[in-house]
């Protein structure tokens, strides 16, 4: 090699939007659960609903093999069925509505406030008929939906609210956690959430006659008694945790004030970042700087496709050209070929529709380095600019 060849600058490594953290201790824990023989619903859910209560300040708390079902269990606790509406957003994971269809009942949407994302309470009021029985609020990207406001109105037309917090564990509202006060509060533990237990998540609930519904639909709609009586009262489902499932909750419970604590500061880093690229770009749209409540499950901006000669896909297909990953979450749920053939169509939710075209997730997770928001935030940058309209 002669000396003027200089050698290739190794390529960054690919920077996903998201990455779950699992402690060396975690993985340990679980290697001793499948050594234990008991690696399906056992001990470790038992423990693992205990440490949650215990965060949710005594309230019960039921965990489940997924976020979805935990809100599909919600509505059947609370009779929600055939010929009954329930409100809710339809900026969301499609599973917020799914669930309304599943238990025979139809979603009304209602649009979103372009600023914070969430569904517009204001908006609410005007969708209520007499066949509302529920509304399913959703905390996008971790940030809480007025709960004053929402309760508010639930008290006033005596509805049930079945918060879709998916998205929102160790956020908080005025000081107290979501899921520490409210009606029926669930959770997500998806790989892609704040706290992980690989698949699953929990309900929170009143009291503990809704928990012991909440077990009957959790496995087959099973009550055991004594050392051999069981009995079948309602149709359940295959809902349940599993034990290796709930000793990564375990770990995760315990790391879950530093995840947010570093989630906050690098939303700020963003933040300071793209403090000049929001003129800069004529419309680019950040998300509300709650740096107290949110715990910036993700952090989101809203592209200005007017100004753009380019669509989001491209802006994405750039971003992974570059070794970053971004997403999309979500397209707006009511334009789904399902949904149009309940009779929703273009042009019913302008706010949520141009969000989801336009909505774009950015990378954050707590083992991200400063140098990685700079890095997205010089991409989106470069790519903003080069293919902005003159």
């Amino acid at each position: 090699m002669s000396a003027s060849t200089s050698t290739p600058k190794p390529a960054a490594p690919f920077l996903p939007f998201t990455r779950p953290t699992i402690d060396d201790e975690t993985i340990a824990g679980v290697c001793e659960v499948l050594r234990s023989g008991w690696i399906t619903s056992g001990p470790k859910v038992k423990e693992f609903e205990a440490r949650l209560s215990a965060y949710f300040g005594g309230r019960p708390v039921r965990a489940f093999n997924s976020g979805t079902c935990t809100m599909e269990i919600a509505l059947r606790i609370a009779g929600i069925g055939p010929g009954h509406e329930v409100i809710t957003t339809p900026l969301s994971w499609v599973a917020t509505s799914n669930v309304v269809l599943e238990v025979g009942a139809r979603p009304v949407f209602v649009d979103i406030d372009p600023v914070t994302r969430n569904i517009d309470l204001s908006r609410i009021e005007a969708a209520i008929t007499p066949a509302t029985r529920a509304i399913i609020p959703v905390d996008l990207a971790g940030l809480p939906v007025d709960r004053d406001y929402l309760y508010a109105i639930a008290k006033k037309y005596n509805l049930r609210v079945i918060e879709d917090a998916a998205q929102s564990f160790g956020a908080s509202w005025r000081g107290k956690l979501i899921g520490s006060f409210g009606d029926f509060v669930s959770f997500s533990f998806h790989p892609n959430k704040n706290v992980t237990t690989i698949e699953g998540g929990c309900l929170v609930l009143n009291n503990e006659a809704e928990a012991k519904l909440a077990e009957q639909y959790r496995l087959q709609g099973v009550v055991r008694s004594g050392m051999d009586g069981m009995e079948v009262e309602l149709v359940g489902g295959k809902f349940n945790l599993t034990d290796v499932a709930a000793r990564v909750g375990l770990g995760q419970i315990a790391q879950v004030d530093a995840f947010t604590t570093r989630r906050r500061e690098l939303a700020k880093l963003y933040f300071e970042k793209l403090s000049t690229l929001s003129a800069r770009s004529a419309g680019l749209r950040l998300p509300v700087a709650d740096f107290e409540q949110c715990n910036w499950h993700m952090f989101q901006v809203i592209l200005p496709e007017e100004k753009l000669t380019i669509k989001r896909a491209v802006v994405m297909e750039k971003f992974h050209t570059l070794g970053i990953g971004v997403g999309v979450h979500y397209p707006a749920i009511h334009l789904f070929a399902l949904y149009r053939r309940l009779g929703w169509k273009d042009g019913d939710f302008p706010n949520a529709e141009y969000a989801g075209r336009n909505i774009l997730t950015l990378p954050l997770f707590p083992t991200m380095h400063d140098s990685d928001v700079t890095r997205v935030v010089d991409a989106l940058v470069s790519i903003l600019q080069v293919h902005h309209k003159s």
